[in-house]
């Protein structure tokens, strides 16, 4: 393993883990989640078999003997995306959340931004070494 792309690697490994309990954790107690935060289970359910697809694919990058910047870029927008729309979920009450489903969609939110910026610095790093 490259010493550069240390930080990228830690920085995808991270957002695979977070991605997979979060995943794991909807899928196994979508009804009390739903009742807790407000969400419907529909919802609840599909991204918890999105996010534990999405920590596999994470996980998968992270080990490739190199990482493609490209790949990396498509983490960083699909990260800002989910962010954008997390934001707008609780903007436009698109559901029925409760206070606590939109502290808990706005918190995550902000962490998704944290591993965002993270996988960002480790693709600089790659790439500042390589210039």
């Amino acid at each position: 393993m490259n010493s550069d792309s240390r930080l990228l690697r830690f920085a995808l490994r991270l957002d695979a883990a977070a991605c997979a309990g979060l995943g794991v954790a909807s899928l196994a107690l979508n009804s009390p989640l739903d009742r807790l935060f407000g969400t419907p289970p529909a919802l609840t359910v599909s991204t918890g078999a999105f996010l534990v697809l999405y920590a596999a694919g994470l996980w998968l990058l992270a080990t490739r003997p190199r990482i493609h910047p490209a790949a990396v870029w498509i983490v960083i927008l699909g990260n800002l995306g989910w962010v954008a729309a997390s934001v707008a979920i609780t903007v436009a009450e698109t559901f029925p959340l409760t206070g606590l489903g939109v502290a808990f969609v706005l918190a995550q939110a902000v962490a998704v931004v944290a591993l965002a910026d993270l996988e960002y610095l480790g693709l600089r790093k790659i790439r500042t070494r390589a210039a």
